[in-house]
């Protein structure tokens, strides 16, 4: 109002720039009837809303790169379309966005089918990109002699944060957020930010002589940084960088390593260790043993299959026995 006093033409100069930005604001909104209009409705949804925040902007860039689409009827949306949609952003974006693209029409297709406001999944038949055999794994797991060097040359802000990944299965993000009302009667009720599941981990004493070692702080997570402060994820990650990369430059250690490796080496260890995957899930909080067997791809599995295969040789012999002997063949 200073600048502009009401009346004055630099009042009314300004009413015209915000009548010309809304405007332009409402000829961006999604259109009822479109791929953008369902989308929309969709991110409303309560089961969009409870997504992992990871998620739910995995999803907006989706979004984000349908952009230029967004007006397309909902009445010409086929599987053919979506298919060609996920080969072109298999090109642009590569084939894990593609296949996250590919995902996010599919679960907007779900929700919106029974509302009436699309006639079916069209993303559920489109086939999902095969990751390329000759790309390496990105979160391979550590060896014991690299947890171990690097445990012992941590400073011990970072070893303590390292040392709970390593022995809990957590994830970085839901390790730096847990706070210390997530413990009681030596129990970690942890819960998983992807998936929401609650997870109780008991500590080991290996666990324990980690917090026992670390400094002192007041925040209210169990871990924090050099000043007591929580750690934010970014913080954690730079310093972590920093640390290993001074390793690597020394010749200690390979630079493959990766904070979430430590959820597969965890995995992997409890495989090799002849675990049930469905007690691995358990421990991760997964929902399902897929993802088990995802994060414990890499297990040497010789010793558990020569103990099985040599089951299965025994038990074969033993029901061999048991069945009646072949007739003799009748000579004509």
């Amino acid at each position: 109002m200073e600048k502009a006093p009401i009346g004055s033409a630099q009042f009314f100069a300004e009413c015209e720039k915000i009548k010309a930005l809304a405007d332009a604001l409402k000829s961006k909104q999604p259109k009822a009837g479109t791929l953008g209009g369902i989308i929309a409705i969709y991110f409303a949804e309560d089961h969009f809303k409870n997504l992992s925040d990871r998620t739910r902007r995995d999803y907006r860039k989706c979004a984000a790169f349908l952009e230029k689409i967004l007006d397309t009827p909902v009445h010409s949306i086929d599987t053919p379309l979506i298919a060609g949609l996920h080969e072109k952003a298999a090109g642009k974006i590569g084939w894990r966005q593609a296949n996250m693209l590919r995902t996010f029409l599919s679960e907007v297709f779900r929700h919106c089918v029974p509302k009436g406001l699309i006639s079916a999944n069209f993303a559920e038949a489109v086939l999902v990109k095969p990751r390329p055999r000759d790309l390496a794994y990105a979160n391979r797991p550590w060896t014991d002699d690299e947890r171990a060097t690097i445990l012992s040359l941590a400073p011990a802000h970072i070893r303590v944060a390292l040392a709970l990944m390593a022995n809990t299965g957590l994830d970085p993000s839901d390790a730096l957020n847990l706070r210390r009302d997530a413990i009681a009667d030596g129990v970690i009720w942890a819960r998983r930010g992807k998936t929401g599941q609650e997870v109780p981990l008991p500590i080991v004493p290996t666990m324990q002589a980690a917090f026992d070692a670390a400094p002192k702080h007041d925040a209210l997570t169990v871990l924090a940084n050099i000043s007591g402060l929580p750690w934010t994820y970014n913080g954690f990650s730079t310093v972590w960088h920093r640390f290993k990369a001074k390793q690597v430059k020394a010749g200690v250690i390979p630079a493959d390593l990766t904070l979430k490796s430590l959820r597969h080496t965890v995995a992997t260890v409890l495989r090799e260790a002849g675990v049930h995957p469905r007690e691995i899930a358990d421990l991760l909080g997964q929902k399902t043993e897929s993802m088990a067997h995802h994060y414990s791809r890499n297990a040497r599995l010789t010793d558990s299959n020569r103990k099985t295969i040599e089951t299965l040789e025994v038990e074969t012999e033993r029901r061999i026995k048991i069945v009646k002997p072949f007739p003799k063949t009748v000579k004509p």
